[in-house]
């Protein structure tokens, strides 16, 4: 149960006229709150200025203040080139080229120990308050709070994607004062140090960060090149084909650059750029956002894992505590870390004849592939 002194109200983003006053709000209770990087001002205030979303601020407020913030945009869908769906989403705005920077750990923003207070009001609320919408597209999101949310709005939980997620514990590597190199298998292990070996034969090994957010932007654009090379037969999956994806980051980066928010490390051998990785810093967790690997001919050298294991020492050697892969099947994520969650994005849908259709299709697709 809700408590009797708080109570949910809803704002359209655009009868808003002090932005300001809403990052106040947002980082006031971000700094008692559990939030990860998604839900930061540092990432919600890039997307608001860059996607400038028709949305609904929720507000959960109660005698001593703001309990939980979340930001709703409804949007129409088609699908199967003839099912019409009007969507409601959570941090994101239902525009596939702007929903591409692909939110992970979402959720409503709570204060610390009101989490279970604010879901519950958040979703009664959007259940009860705003009838107009088929069904709540929430994720990528952490599986059993997706599972809470299903229970909480007694709808429909359709599956529409998941993925593990991996990373390695800096701070437990520190407590026991192990070489990193020591926890990986026998095998990842070999690749790495073969791989260091055969680049130390080409020059001197070093990680290389910009000195200034120009700089730093500079790196950003040295991916893409490398990054489309790698997915250009995968439609959709590289961003850098993408303008509002390739604006977002750029923005993100000269936002977060000074405080410390973002970071770029390239891998140079002889001089010569390897691997460059884009990184979102937040609470002393490094976010591996995305890469750009040069192609090697030699099968025994593997950049991406010699970089990623030389970045996990240099962070760790700063004091961060983790470093995450994030949400993904990667064979590389599990070789280098170890498994914590399991991700997921689910639509809770309302009772509606066209989903019980698309079920029923759904199922039959799967008895005819079967």
């Amino acid at each position: 149960m809700v408590s009797q002194d708080a109570s949910v109200t809803a704002i359209p983003l655009a009868e808003i006229s002090d932005m300001e006053a809403l990052a106040r709000q947002w980082r006031a209770l971000e700094q008692q709150s559990d939030a990860t990087v998604f839900l930061s001002w540092q990432w919600i205030g890039v997307w608001l200025e860059a996607y400038k979303p028709n949305a609904l601020l929720l507000k959960l407020e109660g005698q001593d203040g703001i309990l939980g913030l979340g930001l709703v945009v409804i949007s129409e869908q088609r699908r199967h080139a003839v099912l019409s769906s009007r969507c409601l989403r959570l941090h994101q705005t239902g525009v596939p080229s702007q929903d591409q920077i692909w939110i992970e750990y979402n959720g409503f923003l709570a204060l610390t120990g009101h989490q279970d207070q604010v879901d519950r009001a958040f979703i009664a609320f959007v259940c009860d308050q705003l009838p107009q919408w088929d069904e709540f597209m929430v994720g990528a999101i952490d599986q059993a709070q997706a599972e809470r949310y299903g229970q909480l709005s007694g709808l429909h939980s359709h599956l529409r994607w998941e993925a593990p997620c991996y990373g390695v514990d800096l701070a437990e590597l520190n407590e026991g004062d192990a070489e990193y190199l020591e926890t990986l298998s026998k095998n990842t292990r070999h690749q790495i140090r073969r791989s260091e070996r055969l680049y130390r034969e080409q020059g001197a090994i070093e990680l290389v960060r910009p000195g200034s957010a120009a700089e730093a932007l500079v790196f950003f654009d040295q991916i893409g090149p490398l990054h489309l090379a790698k997915w250009e037969h995968q439609p959709g999956a590289s961003g850098f084909t993408n303008p509002d994806f390739v604006r977002f980051h750029r923005k993100m980066i000269e936002r977060s650059w000074g405080s410390g928010g973002v970071d770029l490390v390239q891998l140079r051998v002889g001089g010569e750029t390897i691997v460059t990785f884009y990184n979102l810093l937040y609470r002393k967790v490094v976010y591996f956002y995305l890469s750009g690997i040069r192609p090697e001919t030699d099968n025994r050298l593997k950049p991406g894992l010699l970089a990623h294991s030389l970045c996990i020492e240099y962070y760790r050697s700063r004091q961060f505590e983790y470093y995450d892969f994030m949400g993904g099947e990667e064979r590389y994520k599990s070789n280098l870390g170890r498994r914590r969650q399991q991700l997921v994005q689910v639509a809770l849908q309302k009772e509606r004849l066209k989903f019980k259709l698309e079920r029923v299709a759904r199922r039959a697709r799967r008895l005819i592939s079967s």
